[in-house]
């Protein structure tokens, strides 16, 4: 009769140890599936201030230089040190801002003095970074007007139903560069560097609700959208050109 709750209590041993290995299994096997979380910056507002106002001077220089080139040549070299200027800075501004809090209706102007939405994010550092336009009305239009306002339709690229990798390929094969792509409901900074190498960067809606600089196997908002616009802004020459000559850029509403 004793021999009965013996074996009970063994069976129950055995049970709750497979059970436990199970857990563990499944725990590790989800671990291994989650995206590890670029860590968490402060945000600079002091360093921010000084870029801006260096930015603003090397772009006064490069305008002078652009409007003295005599030659397509002497031009096409400005424009290219423009490039390389305006993505050096731009990288170094939007690190500034990591950190920062994320919210629907966030609009502050100044790393980590508020919280801010994916639309104000894009804006304001544009137009922190020289480039004239409306910061208010460009961060309330869906991502494909955002593209719209800087640049032609033949030099955006839209897509829907493509997997992650194609997309991605697509984007390294046509160059490096800055680009606003615009997903199913979010906008962010793509950059892709000259080896290939590519990055989004944006006020995260997700975990955390804070501004992101992801790299591609962390970009879950960016991976999950069906819908992808891109325009590369740092490689178009029109938009150079205007950046240097001070032009304004009206929003497309429509």
């Amino acid at each position: 009769m004793r021999i009965i709750p013996v074996i009970v209590i063994v069976s129950l041993l055995i049970a709750t140890s497979l059970v436990w290995n199970f857990q563990g299994q499944s725990v590790s096997k989800n671990n291994a599936d989650v995206p590890v979380v670029s860590p968490l910056h402060k945000p600079d507002p002091a360093q921010y201030e000084k870029l801006k106002k260096q930015l603003a001077e090397k772009r006064t220089l490069l305008a002078r230089q652009y409007q003295s080139a005599r030659t397509s040549s002497k031009k096409a070299d400005v424009l290219k040190q423009a490039r390389n200027t305006l993505e050096s800075y731009l990288l170094k501004m939007t690190h500034c801002w990591r950190g920062t809090p994320w919210d629907f209706n966030g609009t502050c102007k100044t790393p980590g003095s508020g919280k801010i939405a994916c639309g104000y994010f894009i804006s304001t550092v544009l137009q922190d970074a020289g480039v004239k336009c409306e910061r208010i009305r460009l961060a309330q239009q869906p991502s494909q007007r955002i593209i719209a306002s800087f640049l032609t339709r033949k030099d955006m690229h839209i897509r829907a139903g493509l997997s992650y990798d194609d997309f991605l390929k697509q984007e390294i094969a046509r160059g490096p560069g800055w680009r606003i792509v615009g997903l199913d409901r979010h906008v962010g900074f793509l950059v892709v560097e000259p080896g290939g190498k590519t990055r989004f960067i944006h006020s995260n809606p997700g975990t955390p609700q804070v501004v992101l600089d992801e790299a591609r196997e962390e970009s879950a908002y960016l991976r999950n959208s069906n819908y992808r616009v891109t325009g590369n802004i740092s490689a178009n020459h029109e938009f150079l050109k205007g950046w240097l000559t001070g032009k304004t850029w009206k929003t497309k509403t429509q």
